[in-house]
């Protein structure tokens, strides 16, 4: 698909985020000639840097940050960048900015195409779109004008209503891409081809053969000094209300007409519509929360949540959140749905594991080793793959059955470069497809569906918070959650589990 000539504008291009992620990857993007033959960045922030100091930043970041092999085009691509500083809280600011933007449009030739990226604290969500408009940035007569927003979307139910009907106000829904890195992951996307592309899995995702459906997100690493902003989140609205609901949607979702983005949209929102309410007296069975304690790991002592930079004392932020939900309609009545996420976990890895249903009758329960029940994982990062367990006979006599696995992984393809979460959603959001990016609806939902959550930990003092080792698999009371005769969380590396430590802060 052909892309239009458009300039690419990123406020707050000064933060971590722009040199990490973005120019990165629209370098990737660059060298693999997937940018259009007139194509022009300009980057914004408070900063007061030239263009040159912008350009020079940029390539050492590129140097250092982007996967690509080829670097020789690096002086190329940066005579592609621009930059102008700008006060984002002054209307008047913007003016000065509209004609910098013209100005580059008349000496590239380019139309009034435009990315507005907000790679901004979220205080700003409503306040830029709004000076953008009240230039007239959001007019598309001369060309089309796209909003890309960063998470989180609000803060709650109300803040996200509040923030929708602002950005609605200046701005229609096509316009606005809600960008979620966990959507533009291959192995996400590969979701949607492992289901409908085949045969042998697609008659069985279904409560008839699934017994229950676990996607986790693990975290080795802590909260990196981002206590400030941790203390404001938490695992719940850091990666539940986002990434691991919209990936529950597309494992849940149904067959979509078309491949457009509405068809497949509609289905991911029908999803969060079917799921069933948690209600404020089932917070304290239904959603565990957790604590990082101190820990020695590989003889480094790690220390607790609590003593990080910028955290209180008395902090009762989680840094692990595990859920039971279901999804009340045909395909998905009385399957459980179980998410959990946590910080400083024995491993990084991000999987959803279908857990089918035993057979009826199991014939060689004598002897076994396996575990009765086969597994699908589907393996998003860090080593992205596909893997069934099933059962098979031990070799010698009789009917011995250990547990083996059929595995594929994305390194194992032979010149296939995967691309990166980012430059996937940027390419999509230059070509206008919005396919990997929540709408509105969506977002909403998922704020309706954690309410409760939110209002019962804010509320009721006697649901507790409990302590977990640093290394370990998160509080011993997750594993509760779990419903089924030997039924417990997927430990995904090797000769790790929970040591049976914790305790209730």
């Amino acid at each position: 698909m052909m892309i239009d000539n458009h300039i690419y504008v990123i406020f707050g291009a000064s933060g971590d985020l722009t040199k990490r992620k973005l120019v990165p990857a629209l370098y990737t993007l660059f060298i693999e000639d997937s940018l259009p033959e007139r194509f022009a960045l300009l980057g914004t922030s408070r900063s007061s840097i030239t263009d040159k100091e912008f350009k020079d930043r940029m390539k050492s970041a590129i140097h250092e940050f982007t996967g690509a092999d080829n670097l020789d085009k690096v002086d190329e691509f940066v005579q592609k960048l621009h930059y102008t500083s700008i006060d984002f809280l002054n209307q008047t600011a913007f003016e000065a900015f509209k004609k910098k933007l013209n100005t580059l449009r008349e000496q590239l030739g380019i139309s009034g195409n435009t990315v507005f990226y907000l790679s901004t604290p979220p205080s700003l969500y409503d306040i830029i779109p709004t000076h953008l408009a009240s230039v007239g940035l959001n007019n598309e007569e001369e060309g089309w004008k796209r909003l890309i927003i960063e998470k989180p979307f609000g803060y709650d139910l109300d803040s996200a209503l509040i923030l929708k009907d602002k950005l609605l106000s200046n701005w229609n829904e096509e316009q606005i891409y809600r960008i979620d890195h966990y959507l533009g992951k291959e192995t996400v996307q590969n979701l949607l081809v492992t289901r409908f592309s085949n045969g042998i899995f697609e008659p069985l995702w279904n409560r008839n053969y699934i017994h229950h459906i676990e996607i986790t997100a693990a975290e080795s690493i802590g909260i990196e000094k981002r206590g400030g902003y941790y203390e404001k989140s938490g695992a719940l609205r850091d990666m539940v209300q986002n990434h691991l609901l919209q990936v529950a949607g597309i494992t849940a979702m149904e067959p979509p007409s078309s491949l457009e983005p509405t068809a497949i949209r509609n289905e991911i929102l029908k999803v969060f519509q079917a799921i069933r309410p948690i209600k404020k007296e089932e917070v304290k069975t239904h959603v565990i929360r957790g604590q990082y304690t101190a820990a020695t790991i590989e003889e480094k002592q790690i220390i607790g949540y609590r003593n990080e930079e910028g955290v209180d004392l008395n902090s009762l932020t989680e840094t692990y959140v595990a859920l039971k939900m279901y999804i009340d309609n045909w395909r998905w009545g009385g399957v459980p749905f179980y998410i959990r996420t946590g910080k400083r976990l024995p491993t990084r890895v991000t999987e959803v594991v279908i857990h089918f249903k035993s057979t009826p009758h199991f014939l060689f329960s004598q002897g076994s080793t396996s575990n009765l029940c086969n597994q699908l994982v589907i393996r998003i990062q860090p080593d992205e793959g596909v893997l069934v367990k099933f059962g098979m006979k031990s070799p010698g006599s009789g009917f011995e059955v250990q547990d083996v696995n059929m595995d594929f992984h994305y390194s194992e393809l032979i010149n296939q470069r995967i691309p990166s979460a980012y430059e996937r959603l940027i390419h999509d959001s230059m070509k206008g497809d919005t396919t990997l990016f929540a709408r509105t609806e969506e977002v909403l939902e998922a704020w309706k569906f954690l309410s409760p959550v939110i209002d019962s930990w804010k509320n009721d003092k006697e649901i507790p918070i409990y302590g977990y080792p640093a290394g370990s698999w998160g509080p011993l009371d997750a594993d509760k959650l779990i419903e089924g005769k030997e039924m417990t969380w997927r430990y995904p590396c090797k000769n790790l589990s929970n040591d049976g430590i914790y305790c209730e802060l």
